[in-house]
């Protein structure tokens, strides 16, 4: 059942990705498509501050919390949900984040 989940994620993040006029990079697409945004906002800048903006972070640094979520080595009940449909594009998730402006 999560293969069949994950591929079918997969399918559709490949597709927004392939038709979306606006997504400058795999990671940006991805980035949307997982619905990223909605917690650590546009481009990784949040508006909330209990929540961390991503953006202008190192790379192996959002990779190294991804995988730590993924593993559950790292507790959030959110991102210990969310983090696994980002496997196998943490680095063009990471990139894309870093290459964003931290500041507003």
């Amino acid at each position: 059942m999560i293969t069949k989940t994950f591929y079918t994620l997969i399918f559709f993040v490949l597709t927004a990705f392939s038709f979306s006029s606006q997504a400058n990079s795999e990671g940006e697409a991805i980035y949307s498509a997982l619905g990223c945004a909605s917690c650590h906002g546009a481009n990784g800048r949040s508006n909330d501050e209990s929540i961390p903006s991503l953006a202008g972070k190192d790379v192996e640094w959002i990779i190294q919390q991804l995988e730590y979520f993924q593993s559950g080595e790292r507790q959030n009940s959110y991102m210990n949900a969310m983090a696994p449909m980002a496997e196998g594009f943490e680095r063009s998730i990471a990139e894309y984040l870093f290459m964003q402006d931290p500041q507003r």
